[in-house]
């Protein structure tokens, strides 16, 4: 019997959020807001800390590699939401592979930049005569490396699982980026060890990353309680509360995106979710981190205002 004839698709093509054009106005003012947001805040964090002798700490460090991938981040996902709110969004089946790769590297390596920031705070609250000699400068670029290299080394797996994958039916992606939970759903190929292996790696990095964030943070949270004076509490609490939130809401999203029971679905809801972490969060970090922290506001009016 002669093999069916197929179309193999070479362009996919991004779903819009609304159809409704004074919606998608809208939309497309706030998203450019936040993608302003998230670059510009990032930036200023990156130059503060680079020219402020005095900010050259492990915390501060992180900190640094946090924005990094936050900006990262939100130029490989919002420059094609920008684009899908004004014109037809369309893209190459090799850019969705490399917004996948990106992208995912991205997130994987952000969540292990959690835990590294998490035991960061565990030895500078509860081992501080210590904390010098177990966070020197070799510990944190060894820290810094494996959480690049360790997210690079998942993406690579899941986009390369994606390769021999044939795509010859539908090439609408029902979300506003190329996430791998979306594409896989177009695959005229058996998806099944690809939604396997999603499933495992985003449960070991989000999972067992959250137990040990959250593990670090008890031992914080009773080493603050055992703190006599208020004054010392509150000081220690204020270097470890802009972490958790920002751990609380990425995981949240996170978890609801890889690990839900309905792998592949992306329903309006899902969108929402991915906006939180993808947009929302990289442009909130700067406002969370520094805010309510003296030490980087006195840095940063220095560097704007020298004299």
């Amino acid at each position: 019997m002669a093999p069916v004839n197929q179309s193999v698709v070479t362009m996919f093509i991004l779903q819009n959020f609304v159809d409704d054009p004074w919606i998608q106005d809208v939309l497309f003012c706030l998203f450019f807001a936040l993608f302003m947001m998230a670059i510009a805040g990032n930036c200023l964090i990156i130059m503060t800390i680079y020219s402020s002798a005095n900010l050259h700490t492990p915390m501060y460090f992180f900190l640094v590699n946090l924005s990094l991938m936050d900006v990262i981040c939100t130029m490989t996902v919002l420059p094609k939401v920008l684009q899908s709110l004004v014109a037809e969004n369309t893209i190459s089946y090799g850019g969705c592979l490399t917004q996948m790769f990106v992208f995912s590297w991205v997130l994987g390596s952000e969540l292990l930049l959690f835990s590294a920031m998490a035991y960061d705070r565990y030895l500078a609250i509860c081992r501080p005569l210590h904390y010098g000699t177990l966070m020197n400068g070799r510990a944190c670029v060894a820290l810094a490396t494996f959480v690049w290299f360790t997210g690079a080394l998942n993406s690579l797996v899941l986009t390369c699982l994606v390769l021999p994958l044939s795509f010859c039916g539908p090439n609408l992606i029902t979300h506003f980026f190329c996430e791998i939970p979306s594409v896989l759903m177009l695959s005229c190929s058996p998806t099944f060890i690809n939604d396997i292996m999603t499933v495992i790696t985003d449960m070991f990095l989000t999972g067992l990353n959250f137990l040990l964030t959250m593990t670090s943070y008890v031992f914080i949270i009773a080493s603050i309680l055992r703190i006599r004076s208020a004054e010392g509490k509150k000081r220690a609490f204020s270097t470890c509360s802009a972490h958790l939130v920002v751990v609380t809401l990425y995981y949240s999203t996170v978890l609801y995106t890889y690990v839900r029971p309905a792998l592949g679905t992306a329903g309006l809801l899902d969108k929402a979710v991915a906006v939180l972490y993808t947009t929302v969060t990289p442009s909130l970090n700067p406002l969370i981190y520094t805010l309510r922290n003296k030490e980087f506001k006195t840095s940063f009016k220095k560097l704007l205002f020298p004299h």
